[in-house]
This record gives C-alpha cells, sequence and structure tokens, in this order.
C-alpha cells in the first residue's frame, strides 16, 4: 500500500470519527485523548436561606471567591461555578424543606462540594452529604456534636468540615479569655452576663458562670433574655443593682435597642461580649455613634484590621463588588472557597473527593482571617484560645474591638492590641472607672 493510498484511508477514517462524535456527542476526543481532568466547571453549592440577609452574605462571598479564582485559572484550569438552593431557613421549622433543598443541590445540580451555614439543620445536613459522600462545609453551626461525629465513625464523617472555631467548647474557652483580658485592662471583678435564650448561649452562659470564679471574677448576674427582645431597660436596672461593673452580653437582632439604652441611661458599666452587627462597618450611623467605647467580638475582614497578607485585599474586593463591608458569613464563605478549598485542590492535583480530603487534612495556609489555617483531628479549624497548650495568634482567632470614634480598634487578644497601638477607653460619663 502506498502514501497516497494510506492518506486517503487516514483522511476516510477522520470523517467517520468527526461524523461519529457529531451524532455521539465528544466520542472523537475521547478516542483521540489520553485520560484527563472532567473540563465541565468545579460547581460549589450553596444551601442556605438564599432570600435572607444572612443568606445573601454567603452567597456574595463564594461568587466573589469563584471569580477571582476563575481569572487565575479555576481549580486546575476548571472555572467555578456557584449554585444554590434555598432552604427556607430562616422562616421554616420543617427540616424537610432543607434536606430537599440539600438533596437536590447534590442530585440534580451536581455541586461538587457543598457549603452550608447549616443553622439548626447541620447534623441532618451532614448526614445527608455523606450518605451521598460529598464534602459538606459547615461555616456557622457550632454543635459539638458535628466535629466529635468525625472522632467516632471516621468513614462515614470524613466528608464534613468546619471553617470558623464555632463549636460549643471553642467559644466558652475563647469568651473566658477574652473576660479575663477587660478584667486585667480595667482591674474590675464582677461580671454580668446577659445572653438570649437560645441552646448555644445558654450552654456558654452555663459554662461561664462555673469558670469566672475559678479564675478570680465573681459572677453577680446571670440571665437569660427572650429571643426577639427590643426593651432592655429592665434588665439594665437589674443588672446595676446587682453591683456588675463589667457586662457581658450576648446579642443576636437586638443590638441597636440594647445599645442605645446603655448609652441614653449611661449605665455605670463597660460592655464587652458578643454584639452580632457591632462588627458591621454601619454600625456606629445605626446606632448615632452610641456605641462608642463598646467592644465586641469579630473578624479582622470585617472591622478591616490586616492580620494576614489576604485581609484587606479581601475586604476590599467584597466591597468593590457588592457595595457594602462583608460579615462574618462572607469571609468564612469567602475563605473556604478562594483559598482552603483552592489550596487543597491545587495539592491534590484532582478535585476527586478522597484526595482533596486528605489535602483538607494536611492543609496550612494562609487566609483572610488566619496566616496559618489548619485543620484538626476532627477537621474544625484550629483555633487560638485561652487554653495553655493552644497555638499562637498565628491561627484562626477572633478579635475583640471597641468602637472609638467611629473606628473599630482591636483590644484582644492583647498580642495583636499591642501591635495595633489599640488603648482600651471608658464612657465619658461617670462609672466605677471615675473611682
Amino acid at each position: 500500500m502506498n502514501s497516497k493510498a494510506l492518506t486517503k484511508i487516514q483522511t476516510a477514517a477522520l470523517i467517520a470519527i468527526v461524523a461519529v462524535a457529531a451524532v455521539a456527542g465528544g466520542a472523537a476526543y475521547v478516542l483521540w485523548s489520553s485520560p484527563a481532568q472532567p473540563t465541565e466547571n468545579v460547581r460549589i453549592g450553596i444551601c442556605a436561606d438564599l432570600d435572607s440577609a444572612y443568606g445573601r452574605n454567603v452567597w456574595q462571598g463564594a461568587v466573589l471567591a469563584a471569580e477571582q479564582t476563575n481569572a487565575e485559572g479555576g481549580f486546575l484550569g476548571r472555572n467555578i461555578t456557584v449554585i444554590g438552593e434555598d432552604d427556607d431557613g430562616e422562616s421554616s421549622t420543617d427540616i424537610a424543606v432543607g434536606i430537599n433543598a440539600l438533596t437536590k443541590l447534590i442530585t440534580i445540580d451536581k455541586a461538587d462540594y457543598v457549603i452550608s451555614p447549616g443553622m439548626l439543620n447541620t447534623l441532618a445536613y451532614q448526614n445527608v452529604c455523606c450518605e451521598h459522600k460529598k464534602i459538606f462545609i459547615n461555616i456557622a453551626d457550632g454543635s459539638d456534636d458535628y466535629s466529635q461525629r468525625v472522632l467516632d465513625n471516621y468513614e462515614k464523617y470524613k466528608y464534613s468540615f468546619r471553617t470558623q472555631p464555632l463549636n460549643d467548647t471553642t467559644i466558652a474557652t475563647r469568651m473566658l479569655g477574652e473576660i479575663i483580658a477587660v478584667g486585667k485592662y480595667t482591674g474590675f471583678t464582677k461580671v454580668a452576663l446577659l445572653f438570649d435564650d437560645m441552646p448555644l448561649a445558654k450552654a456558654i452562659a452555663s459554662g461561664l458562670s462555673v469558670s469566672l470564679p475559678e479564675n478570680g471574677l465573681e459572677v453577680v448576674y446571670n440571665a437569660l433574655y427572650s429571643f426577639g427582645t427590643t426593651d432592655f431597660a429592665s434588665y439594665f436596672a437589674a443588672i446595676e443593682e446587682s453591683g456588675a461593673e463589667i457586662l457581658v452580653p450576648w446579642i443576636i437582632m437586638a443590638e441597636v435597642p440594647f445599645v442605645k439604652e446603655w448609652y441614653d441611661r449611661q449605665s455605670p458599666l463597660v460592655v464587652w461580649g458578643v454584639l452580632a452587627s457591632a462588627q458591621d462597618s454601619d454600625f456606629w450611623e445605626l446606632t448615632e455613634g452610641k456605641c462608642n467605647t463598646m467592644s465586641f467580638s469579630g473578624l479582622p475582614a470585617i472591622a478591616g484590621y490586616p492580620l494576614t497578607n489576604k485581609t484587606a485585599p479581601a475586604r476590599e474586593a467584597y466591597v468593590q463588588r457588592w457595595g457594602e463591608a462583608p460579615n462574618m458569613l462572607a469571609v468564612a464563605t469567602y475563605d473556604t472557597v478562594r483559598f482552603v478549598l483552592a489550596d487543597a485542590v491545587r495539592r491534590a492535583g484532582t478535585t476527586e473527593t478522597e484526595a482533596v480530603i486528605h489535602a483538607l487534612e494536611t492543609i496550612d495556609v494562609e487566609t483572610a482571617s488566619a496566616r496559618h489555617f489548619v485543620f484538626t483531628t476532627s477537621h474544625d479549624v484550629l483555633a487560638k484560645s485561652q487554653s495553655p497548650n493552644t497555638p499562637s495568634e498565628d491561627y484562626f482567632l477572633y478579635f475583640i474591638f471597641q468602637w472609638q470614634n467611629g473606628t473599630q480598634v482591636p483590644m484582644y487578644p492583647e498580642a495583636i492590641a499591642k501591635e495595633a497601638g489599640g488603648t482600651y477607653k471608658y464612657p465619658n460619663w461617670d462609672g466605677p472607672w471615675s473611682k
């Protein structure tokens, strides 16, 4: 057979293959290619109440991270697509609604990885994702059971990770260290606890009522307020009557009326604790500046403190893209996609689940919230706390910031406060600080 005849045969074969490909959807590529990574987009699934403020922030954090990652080549050359299913979290108490949304996200929308704040449905969501062998990243729910399951039944629950240190034990230990710090700053020893009547808050308050006296601080008032309360006058009256000097709040959804009551009555208390929206950049305006000298828990990317090389760029990009500063859930979602998953996939060299799980378990990456983001053996993020054997400020940590004349100034950890030149300030009316 001469070369011309061979060429004709090759040409005929190529035409036949192209014709088959046109009918069979890409068969020619399979015939002529060696095995390779899939070429379709990587699908990041968001399961949250997408009509709510918190759901919107989760979505915006994921979309921004995907856009930036895609501009740099995506995950191993594959673009990221963010897909979402609304679990109606704030308005529905029917767990089936959330499970149906999550199941659709996995089976119909074909999500490769799932991110969710979870809230009341986290353990059920964990079960669904593990049954489908999908990596599930919890960014908000603090149940100790979530991470304990990984330790108790690794093969079943190895797909579960949490990218914020929000479990009951970690929060209680962290808050103890924070309250000890304000005691050192002020010399005050009498503490009032005012927490919302929800399971996590109740557990933390109960733990603090035991641990604070063990550390030289007297709990003179300890009460739970009904979730949804907006009038705090009676609580402040009782707290002042108790002789408290430090008020440690856990206020969710009612921060502005709480702040205004404290300011308008010129309450002789320093406030240092959890005020969920106090870390938002518009809180100063919302409270008409009445939050001045109030101290609250927050993340560096929200307040704009440049903890890592990623913190300020992440915040600036979010503000530019969405016209508002990020909240806690936005930062957690952004970090998860932009740095945590991206680093794991890159080191794994594949998006295949088992390989990515191993890469997540061995991760050590810089994010907007940690100089070293590392997972524990229970797949919780390793965090700085008050315990003597925990890591330094180089690992994930929450700050205590204080509002000072419209600026959020770091107060805790003490090493960060010193680094930032922060000095604790008192209210401009009389109180125990006047003596």
